[in-house]
């Protein structure tokens, strides 16, 4: 159950972050920061363990875990961007 709820909060606070440098916090609601940042801790990890040969724990409040996941979720936030043609900034 424990783990669910540090899913959560590590994806509240990626998916918010990740928002505010994509300059998409203001079309987002919290439900969808959520999902960004889970979302984005999946592709996180999967480039940080493809690339650097290492993994973050996932289950762990910590720095990197919560890197990785602010990462995985500009990715998906830049993408998402690219497919939906929106050009602004």
């Amino acid at each position: 159950m424990i783990d669910i709820i540090m899913w959560i909060v590590v994806g509240a606070l990626a998916g918010w972050v990740a928002s505010m440098i994509m300059k998409t916090d203001a079309s987002m609601g919290a439900f969808a920061n959520i999902v960004v940042g889970i979302i984005g801790a999946f592709i996180g990890g999967f480039l940080v363990r493809t690339f650097m040969g290492t993994s973050v724990d996932p289950n762990s409040f910590s720095i990197p875990s919560i890197l990785t996941a602010i990462l995985g979720a500009v990715i998906l936030l830049g993408l998402i961007r690219v497919f939906r043609g929106d050009r602004t900034v």
